[in-house]
Parts: C-alpha cells; structure tokens; sequence
C-alpha cells in the first residue's frame, strides 16, 4: 500500500467515525462517546499526515505512535458502542474491522521504520 493509498483509507475511516458520532442517541452516554469517539477517530489521519512530513525518522515514529494510540481508542470505543448496544452491531463490524487493519499497517511501519533505525547503528 503507498502512503498516498494509506492517507485516503485513513480519511475514509474518519469520515466513516463522523457518521458514527451523528448515529449515536442523544443521550448523556451517547453524547459522552460521542464526543470521545469524535476526538480520537478523526486524529489519527492528521497525525499519519504530520509523520509523512517528518523532519526525521524519529519524529515519523514519534508521529505514527500518536496514530496508532488513536486508532486504538477508537477501537475501544467502537467495541464500546457495540457492546452497549448504542448501534447495530452489524452496521459497526465492518468500521471495527477497517481500524484493526489500520492498526496493523501503522504498526508495522512503525516496526519497519525502527528497524532502519536499528540498522543505521
């Protein structure tokens, strides 16, 4: 996958949280995840945007950790929604499914970039 094809995975995801937020009932639980689901969920293309901008390596690392950090909460939260039937759970499995693949390609540039780093030694 190129950084490019990443970047609008990413976007789409976030795109896809939004929806989810607006979904959510207008309840103090509801609203709570929501605003939660809201911050975490649409930080993480951003952050992997300010990562291909790096001025090193590290901060690429640095950067991509953010994303990753994010991309779990919003696992959590998502796992959340559905545990406490706030949502259908077969309208939320294919968005759970997007994140943990996005947290697995994160994870393994992140894997990659600090072994360059390693090898660089």
């Amino acid at each position: 996958m190129t950084p490019d094809e990443l970047s609008e995975r990413l976007l789409d995801f976030a795109v896809r949280i939004g929806k989810v937020v607006d979904a959510l009932p207008d309840t103090r639980l509801g609203r709570h995840i929501a605003g939660q689901l809201e911050r975490c969920g649409t930080s993480a293309p951003p952050n992997y945007e300010e990562g291909r901008a790096a001025a090193s390596r590290a901060d690429f690392i640095h950067k991509l950790n953010i994303c990753l950090k994010e991309l779990r909460e919003s696992r959590f939260w998502l796992r959340f929604i559905i545990k406490a039937n706030l949502l259908p759970k077969h309208k939320m499995t294919d968005l759970l499914d997007e994140c943990e693949q996005l947290m697995k390609v994160i994870g393994q540039s992140i894997v990659t970039a600090k072994s360059k780093i390693t090898k660089k030694r």
